[in-house]
Order: structure tokens, then C-alpha cells, then sequence
């Protein structure tokens, strides 16, 4: 826009009226100014009737120019209704990073900003050297939220995703899988057609890569330490089998062979990321070894189905998706009780799950509830060892959060990897009630919250042994072991 050079500077606020086409709009919070035909109209009918607010600012030649401070809509509204003059209130010269503060609060009590125009405010402010924690105060804004837009902001990927109209959570996330191609095209389709999914989607591409990354780690040291590694391995049902565990041999005496005879690793994983090194022993015939279950009845009877290898593949891939849907339900979690007001509801919930969920109270974690109750944990692990009783006895403000992390972390201590196969009344209890909260459930979570409607008799209190692990939990690595037997054939 055109500027004007005015009379003398001022400090006392002065109502004047001036020709919206000789003010000058500074670098605004607002990229888009949201002129629409009715606002346009308005102005055209009522003329401008709440003032601009502006700052004169001295040229250094004795002239000065009328900055708006406030009103960048209204200013360009009138330009466009061709209106001679506006009110425009003159007030004293701001500081910039008190004028871009300014902003923000007054754009987001009017019109809210889009995420893009907050993330390039809360931007302008770090440069100036304000940090994440003053731009939270200053704008109401929680300093997670700010700290997020600032990192968005600092990736390529992150800032291409504002531009397109994409909230700070969503290209927070595609900033955090900046290139990595597969992973950013998987998210970009959620975004797309399942937004509410987004949080599930990239903790598992998280886990996927932690398990990947530590794969990649363990092959280099064994390669390191010269050691020979094979591409699979079986337990010794199958003559053809040409790499076989320790367990599944005898040696030329008869005796059970031990891992001290193997002569090379098969690098396997859990479902949990952890990557370990199983020995295994290549080349037994020529070694002198022979087959312990062979010849027994315990022996597959043959190769996996199509249908038996399917089963396979959607146990592997449920169970993956339960623990990576632990860490985004923990998470919302710990974001619901960080709020001022606890959640609605929440005394009939705790009271119905000491009551017809005990195992609650007795089986939660400490460390678990802790983290829910945004707790700071400090101190090593012993026996006996709980963070949130040491929360409570040093803090007396919000009681209710602490209770209501103890019942989710007692509730969470139910969840297997595989509870999704055999659902019981406190999973549903617990993701019904998250779910009333806001929280959007995973698809294998959905499988849980969908067997409310089948004619089941859960008894969730003894459906759980020492840790909170399920029997199929406990033997699930037993028969993945014996599945993956025929998988190989």
C-alpha cells in the first residue's frame, strides 16, 4: 500500500480520521486478510465504525508514516469500498515483539488465525528472541502448541505443510519423517482421508523405524565381530531345513545340542522393537547333527494354508499396531489430565473401576500413572519402587488427576499385545470411557470396542498373571516360533 507523510508524532492516544489508502500495513500475523464480499458490502453501507488502531513512526528526514497496529482487515475492507476516511485511533509506537503479541490476541479473539498464521507469529517472535515459554504466556497459547509451530517451522517439510493449509500437528509430523519418502507418502494419505487416525499412523511408522533402526544396528556389530548370519531359521521339523536352533538338534552322541554349537545368528525382533541375535546352526547334516522332533507327532503335519499364513500376517500385524496404539492412548492420557478441569465425568468412572474392575487399584504401574499425572519421576527403579505415591505425598493441589491415572494405568495394565483376540469387560470399560473423552481409537483398538456388541463372558479379574501379561501373551512367542515353522516352507 501507498504510505502518507503526516504532521508530528504522538504519544497520547488521538482519534483521527485518515484515508485508509495513506496507511501502511507492516508484515502481519494475518496472511490472509479474509476480505469477503459481505464484509466489503458492509464497509461500503456503515463505513468502518470500530477504529483502527495505529502508531506513527518517525521516517528520520522529520516526516512520519501511520503504521496500523490493529485493524489490518478493517484497513483493507475500506480500500476496497473505496471509503474516503476511517477512524484510526494514534496511539504510542509499540516494540515489535509487543506489536506481533498484539496481534495474535486480537486476531484470535475476533477471527481465529489459521495454524499457518500463528506458527509465523510465534516464528517472528523467536527471532526477535522471545522464547517458547513468554510466547505461551503472552498469547494464551498452551507452550507445547508454540514449541511445536517452531519446530514445524524449521523443517522444510513442516513449513511446506502450513503453507498448505495443514494444522501445526499435522505438519509437526511430517517434519519429524522429513525424508524419508514411503513414510511421508503413507502420512500425507491419512491427512488426506483420515485425519483423526494421524496420532496411530505415526507411531507406528515411530516403532516401525525404532525396530528397523535397531536391526540395522545389531547386523553392523555382528558383521563387525565377523560373525556369519543367516536370513532365517527353523526349530528341526523338516530335513530341508538348511539353518536350524540349537534346541531342534542332537548332537552325534545323542545328547540335546546348546547354543555353544551353533556357528552362526538369525537376527529375529518382538513386537516391542527389541532385536536380539538367535544362534542357530548352519550346515548341521555335514556337522554331524540330527533332528530331535523329526520323527515325533508334535510335528506340523505339513505347510501353512494361504488361510493359516493370512492369520499369520494379521496376528503380527494386530499385535504390532496394539503396542504402538499403548504409547499414542498413553499419551492422550497424559494431555487430558495436563488440562485445568479434569475430565467430565470423571468420580463415576474411578468409582465404577475400584468397584467392578479391583484389579485397577492393585495392578497399575507407578511409573505409568506417574507420567498420566504429568509427574516428575525421579530417582532408579527398585523393588517397591512408585513415582506417583511419591507424587502424591509432595503434592496437595488437584487430587483428583492422581486418581484418575491411577485407575487408567490400572486399566492399561489389563491390555496385551493380543487383547484384541480375547476382550475382556475392563478393556471395554477403559476405551469406552477414553473414547467418551475424545480419544479416537486405533482399527485394532475398534476390533475391542466392537465385541461389545457379541455375547462374550470376560472374567477380566484373573484373566491376568503377575505382570498384567494375558496367557496368549505369555505363549504368544512359543507359537509364533511353531507358525513361523510353516511360514518357511
Amino acid at each position: 500500500m501507498k504510505t502518507q507523510l503526516t504532521t508530528q508524532p504522538t504519544s497520547a492516544p488521538t482519534l483521527e480520521m485518515i484515508d485508509p489508502r495513506t496507511l501502511t500495513v507492516d508484515v502481519n500475523v494475518r496472511k490472509d486478510a479474509a476480505l469477503t464480499p459481505e464484509f466489503v458490502a458492509s464497509i461500503k453501507e456503515h463505513g468502518v465504525i470500530e477504529p483502527v488502531i495505529a502508531h506513527r513512526k518517525d521516517n528520520g528526514d522529520g516526516t512520519t508514516t501511520v503504521h496500523v497496529l490493529m485493524g489490518q482487515r478493517r484497513t483493507c475492507g475500506a480500500v476496497e469500498a473505496n471509503a474516503a476516511l476511517i477512524p484510526v485511533m494514534v496511539v504510542a509506537s509499540p516494540e515489535e515483539a509487543e506489536r506481533i503479541t498484539t496481534q495474535v490476541v486480537e486476531n484470535v479473539q475476533r477471527s481465529a488465525l489459521t495454524d499457518a498464521d500463528e506458527a509465523d507469529a510465534f516464528h517472528q517472535l523467536s527471532l526477535l528472541g522471545v522464547s517458547a515459554a513468554q510466547i505461551a504466556k503472552k498469547t494464551g497459547r498452551a507452550k507445547t502448541q508454540v514449541e511445536g509451530a517452531l519446530k514445524a517451522k524449521k523443517s522444510t517439510a513442516g513449513e511446506a505443510a502450513l503453507s498448505k493449509g495443514l494444522s501445526i500437528e499435522e505438519a509437526l509430523v511430517l517434519a519429524e519423517f522429513e525424508g524419508d519418502e514411503d513414510a511421508t507418502e503413507e502420512l500425507e494419505s491419512v491427512i488426506a482421508d483420515e485425519p483423526e487416525m494421524l496420532a496411530h499412523a505415526a507411531q507406528q511408522l515411530r516403532d516401525r523405524r525404532t525396530r528397523e533402526q535397531a536391526r540395522v544396528e545389531l547386523l553392523a556389530e555382528l558383521a563387525a565381530a565377523g560373525t556369519t548370519v543367516v536370513d532365517h531359521a527353523s526349530y528341526g521339523y523338516y530335513p530341508t531345513d538348511e539353518n536350524v536352533r540349537p534346541s531342534g538338534l542332537l548332537r552325534s552322541d545323542g545328547e540335546r545340542a546348546t547354543d555353544d554349537d551353533a556357528n552362526a545368528v538369525f537376527v529375529d525382533s518382538n513386537y516391542y522393537g527389541e532385536v536380539f541375535a538367535v544362534p542357530v546352526v548352519t550346515g548341521w547334516k555335514d556337522l554331524g547333527f540330527t533332528l530331535r522332533h523329526a520323527a515325533t507327532s508334535s510335528a506340523p503335519s505339513g505347510p501353512m494354508t494361504d488361510e493359516q499364513k493370512a492369520d499369520r500376517r494379521t496376528l503380527i500385524a494386530n499385535n504390532k499396531a496394539m503396542v504402538s496404539a499403548t504409547t499414542v492412548r498413553r499419551d492422550f492420557v497424559r494431555s487430558l489430565l495436563a488440562k485445568k478441569q479434569a475430565p467430565k465425568g470423571w468420580q463415576q468412572f474411578t468409582a465404577y473401576a475400584l468397584t467392578h474392575h479391583p484389579v485397577v487399584a492393585s495392578g497399575y504401574k507407578g511409573d505409568v500413572a506417574a507420567t498420566m499425572a504429568g509427574a516428575k519421576i525421579e530417582g532408579k527403579e527398585t523393588w517397591g519402587w512408585n513415582p506417583l505415591r511419591d507424587h502424591v505425598a509432595k503434592t496437595t493441589t488437584r487430587p483428583e488427576v492422581s486418581l484418575i491415572a491411577l485407575v487408567c494405568a490400572g486399566f492399561e495394565e489389563t491390555i496385551a499385545k493380543d487383547s484384541w483376540r480375547s476382550p475382556s469387560a475392563s478393556h471395554l470399560t477403559y476405551l469406552t470411557q477414553l473414547v467418551t473423552w475424545g480419544y479416537t481409537p486405533s482399527e485394532v483398538e475398534q476390533i475391542i470396542l466392537d465385541s461389545a456388541n457379541k455375547t462374550t463372558e470376560p472374567d477380566e479379574d484373573t484373566e491376568d498373571t503377575e505382570h498384567g501379561e494375558t496367557f496368549e501373551e505369555v505363549h504368544a512367542d512359543e507359537e509364533e516360533m511353531i507358525a513361523e515353522e510353516y511360514a518357511t516352507e
